[in-house]
């Protein structure tokens, strides 16, 4: 099996799912700031997910690609640097072939009554759903 990579790995999602990826595959990169091995195999990798020669390294070989990273909690920070990073990572996930799962949050649906599932739509009330909103676009 190809290498499956965790960008973001050094936030809580991306070190719980270090932990799990060894059921399902045997070759884990964590890509991180400043990475550290979860698992005694792992392979690790600095990079900046603002850079977009650090994320077309960090996902050359994977079959897998998942975005756990999370940035700042502030508006300035998620509007220049969200999209900015999601291309990137689109576009090396394209040209390597690998496939990009990406651990979202919340705010892209807004005030929901009852459970959240795919088909809730799209209801941003607020700048950070907004931004998150452009996201998803990216996405589809």
């Amino acid at each position: 099996m190809k290498t499956q990579t965790i960008l973001g790995a050094g936030g809580t999602i991306g070190k719980e799912l270090a932990r799990i990826l060894p059921t399902y595959t045997d070759t884990i990169r964590l890509v991180s700031r400043h990475p550290e091995k979860v698992n005694a195999t792992d392979e690790i990798m600095a990079a900046d997910l603002n850079d977009p020669t650090g994320v077309d390294q960090a996902v050359a070989g994977s079959e897998v690609v998942y975005l756990a990273a999370g940035l700042p909690y502030r508006f300035k920070i998620w509007r220049e640097q969200w999209p900015r990073i999601m291309e990137n990572i689109i576009l090396a996930c394209k040209k390597h072939g690998a496939r990009l799962i990406f651990f979202d949050n919340i705010y892209i649906y807004g005030k929901v009554n009852g459970p959240i599932t795919e088909s809730v739509p799209y209801h941003p009330v607020s700048k950070k759903g907004e931004v998150r909103l452009q996201l998803a676009q990216m996405l589809t």
